[in-house]
């Protein structure tokens, strides 16, 4: 029979503490039996979610403060607007701007018809020391229009199992319409699917209904796995016929009328330089000495919006797409490959239309006159880093590139002032981070990818890649501050300075390594510049560095020119990429209007186009990135299954609630280590996720240790690697037991640092949850794939059932069940 303890016995176990208590410690308080665990891991959940506890790290647990108590009435019937995110246990929570780590705590059975990431509206119900809870009583916007999930058939009843917990589940797809032409529910029992929601639930006991969008096969493949999350994400690997049939209409080749009335710079060499697996070609530059000792650069970009007018077909479709986006097989283009791949790519010894910032600079490298051209340009070469680099003789681990040797003379001019410019750049306060990125390698037959590193960290090649991005920060910042100074209206690429709170765990970690820092000073891009060159001397500099960079703001697209704080610039856009970013395409059309003497002035509907665009290009880059970042982490997954059983060393980067996350060198992946498969002591992660201690040996762990792993799961479908810790490296070893105090955040023999966000007051933070990615499929999991109907879940339960599936619908209630499981 199942006994838990009551609300009281649970506050006054930690009255009589008097400091949190950790899950295990509260079982034997409260003398919970084993079997009743679980149900009563599931009241501490919501009693965090309420507000009566607050969950910490480590699975450990205190009371939350409250601020001012009030009577159960105090707010009822308010209302307010936000967007619920549902718990895979059934309950979810609105935030809202306005309500700031406030949000609106709903039981499952309050949901009614809202979903996972709809825009609802909320009227709180009660407010006291439980915190805030309410009802949802309105759905104002659907959040998801696409679910990825599993096929089931069983006889006539048709439906997809959502791959996400959080999503209301099974989704029943229509019988009358499985047998449709080309449009029915086509796919076997168990395929990897796409499902559209055609109609949503209503009430709190009904099931989403949808139809199939696409079939792609077995779940966990590689190419099923990245197809989905394309399809999810909406983006279209193919262009419209209208967009297609736009770019071809130019041709192959620059037709003759179009290079009328340009600056010809085909006499300059202007060779691009891009990394060797660079999929476009938009930015080529050329540097000469002056007479008087100091440089003149040229830049010259792709004239794209001479191609892509306004009101087109193909320009609506850049504007729906936002930008291009690279994954690891293949490119998915803003514009179609007739432009992107050809017209607009500056490819060697072909006639190109540009637009050119000719900067001429002094011997110091300030900037003493900027020009701005329409021109007509043919690149000498297409180069690459590594060439650049043998050629500049910054390496030898390079192949030589006769085309980079046969140019090293300008190369060199090119690099004498990109060293300048990055001098003086370093001087203003810009903010400079070297973080690792990935490199992974396919096999050029089956796509599969065959190595996982991290990008040549060879010092020539990044010397080589500097000398490109100044030359590129030079030609946005003066293009900016000519179109600024003309008041013609444009898109800007602003960084706001950083939030003081976000920045306080930061203070916390460089005080902790004994690192001067000064929260205030950090609304200085100088002074926090000083701050960030200090760590690249630090054995932990890369999780400092990462740490720095998670605390700022992010950039984005707007109309107003509020300066950009990273680069310390005060007037910055991007003007150098146009094949693949759509805000780029607006700047050359302001400078059209500017060569071209065209008025200035823009109407309020122009203007609010503008701003409409600037907003939907900052949404399309945050989505392309996501995406980016997803179809990485399940490649390297991919890469990792053939890793199983095998032993590596690696750096420990963050921790969670769950474990720790190491971070392996080569192959350049990271993996999660939970807390159970530390080793054979209770582990628990202390406030501020700065390390983790085991209970009886004293055993420590901080970010920034090296720790043993073997690897020892791969999920595909979560694009997660999972490993344990190996012993033999001091795990377990007995070990004089820290205080208290220092188990909770204190100096105890080692520097520790930390990389999650401050957590929320009154409820566990996000970065407290379990993550979504980071669960192992359970063996109940597997055999509800093989059933007969959907799977037992309390929204399956609650559902009407036919003989053979879910029907939508209204459902009695089951005995004994507060809400859906999702």
């Amino acid at each position: 029979m199942l006994t838990l303890p009551d609300r009281t016995q649970i506050i006054d176990a930690f009255a009589d503490a008097g400091r949190p208590l950790h899950f295990g410690e509260l079982v034997k308080r409260l003398n919970v039996d084993d079997s009743d665990r679980g149900a009563f891991e599931r009241q501490l959940d919501g009693l965090c979610y309420d507000g009566t506890l607050d969950a910490l790290p480590g699975n450990r647990f205190k009371t939350a403060r409250v601020k001012q108590k009030t009577s159960d009435s105090a707010g009822r019937g308010e209302e307010r607007e936000g967007v619920l995110s549902v718990n895979a246990r059934g309950f979810g929570f609105v935030a809202s701007a306005e309500h700031a780590n406030n949000d609106v705590y709903v039981e499952g059975s309050q949901l009614g018809g809202a979903m996972h990431q709809d825009r609802v509206r909320v009227r709180i119900i009660r407010r006291g020391q439980r915190g805030v809870e309410g009802e949802i009583v309105l759905v104002l916007d659907r959040g998801l229009s696409r679910v990825g999930g599993i096929l089931r058939r069983r006889g006539k009843s048709t439906w997809v199992e959502p791959d996400d917990p959080r999503v209301r589940g099974p989704i029943a797809l229509k019988n009358e319409i499985d047998n449709a032409d080309g449009e029915g529910n086509s796919g076997t029992d168990g395929d990897a699917v796409i499902v559209r929601i055609a109609r949503f639930p209503m009430f709190a006991d009904e099931l989403p209904q949808g139809t199939l969008e696409a079939v792609l096969g077995k779940p966990g493949e590689l190419n099923v796995e990245a197809a989905k999350i394309l399809l999810l994400s909406g983006i279209r690997e193919l262009h419209s016929e209208d967009a297609v049939a736009e770019s071809e209409a130019y041709g192959a080749v620059v037709p003759e009328e179009m290079k009328q009335g340009r600056v010809d710079f085909r006499h300059l060499p202007l060779p691009t330089i891009d990394p060797e697996d660079a999929r476009d070609h938009d930015d080529a530059v050329w540097v000469e000495r002056t007479d008087q000792g100091g440089y003149r650069a040229f830049i010259a970009i792709a004239d794209v919006s001479s191609y892509v007018t306004l009101g087109t077909a193909i320009d609506r479709e850049a504007l729906a797409r936002g930008c291009s986006v690279y994954l690891p097989d293949r490119a998915v283009p803003m514009l179609p490959r007739a432009l992107s791949s050809n017209l607009c790519s500056l490819l060697p010894d072909e006639d190109r239309l540009c637009l050119c910032a000719e900067v001429t600079l002094d011997a110091g490298g300030a900037i003493r006159d900027t020009k701005l051209h329409r021109g007509v340009m043919n690149s000498r070469a297409k180069l690459t880093y590594g060439g650049v680099a043998r050629a500049l003789r910054l390496t030898d681990k390079q192949p030589v590139d006769p085309k980079a040797e046969a140019l090293v003379d300008g190369l060199r001019v090119a690099q004498e002032l990109s060293l300048l410019l990055r001098t003086k750049r370093m001087k203003r306060g810009a903010l400079d981070f070297e973080l690792p990125e990935a490199k992974i390698s396919l096999d050029p037959v089956s796509g599969e990818p065959v190595s996982v590193r991290k990008r040549s960290e060879d010092p020539g090649m990044k010397k080589a890649y500097q000398l490109i991005e100044e030359l590129m920060l030079l030609a946005n910042e003066v293009v900016a501050q000519m179109l600024t100074a003309r008041q013609i209206p444009t898109v800007y690429r602003v960084h706001a300075p950083p939030d003081a709170m976000k920045l306080d765990r930061l203070a916390g970690l460089c005080e902790m390594l004994n690192i001067p820092f000064d929260v205030e000073a950090t609304q200085n891009p100088q002074l926090l510049g000083k701050l960030l060159k200090s760590f690249s001397a630090h054995p932990l500099a890369r999780i400092l560095n990462s740490a720095l960079l998670r605390s700022l703001k992010q950039a984005t697209y707007d109309t107003t020119n509020i300066g950009h704080f990273g680069l310390a610039s005060t007037a910055y856009l991007h003007f150098t990429s146009p094949i693949r970013r759509y805000p780029d395409l607006l700047v050359h059309r302001a400078m059209h209007r500017l060569l071209l003497n065209q008025p200035s002035h823009a109407t309020a509907e122009q203007k609010q186009q503008l701003t409409e665009a600037a907003f939907a290009s900052s949404q399309a880059e945050r989505k392309s990135m996501d995406v980016e970042r997803q179809t990485s982490d399940l490649y390297r997954a991919h890469y990792m299954q053939k890793h199983l059983g095998e032993e590596f060393e690696g750096l420990v980067t963050t921790f969670v609630g769950s474990g720790a996350f190491v971070s392996i060198d080569d192959p350049f992946v990271e993996v999660l280590v939970k807390l159970e498969d530390l080793g054979e002591d209770s582990y628990e992660v202390d406030d501020l996720g700065f390390a983790c201690t085991a209970a009886r040996s004293g055993d420590r762990i901080a970010l920034g240790d090296t720790m043993r792993i073997a690897i020892t799961e791969v999920n595909l479908l979560r694009r997660t690697v999972y490993a344990r810790r190996v012993h033999g490296d001091g795990a377990g070893e007995k070990r004089e037991r820290p205080t208290r105090a220092e188990r909770r955040g204190g100096k105890h023999g080692k520097k520790v640092v930390q990389d999650a966000a401050p957590m929320r007051k009154g409820k566990p933070s996000k970065n407290d949850r379990r993550p979504a990615n980071t669960e192992k499929p359970t063996a109940k999991k597997d055999r509800e794939d093989n059933r007969k109907g959907p799977p037992k879940t309390a929204a399956a339960s609650k559902a009407k059932k036919t003989k053979f599936g879910p029907r939508v619908g209204k459902a009695p209630k089951v005995k004994g069940s507060k809400g859906r499981k999702r």
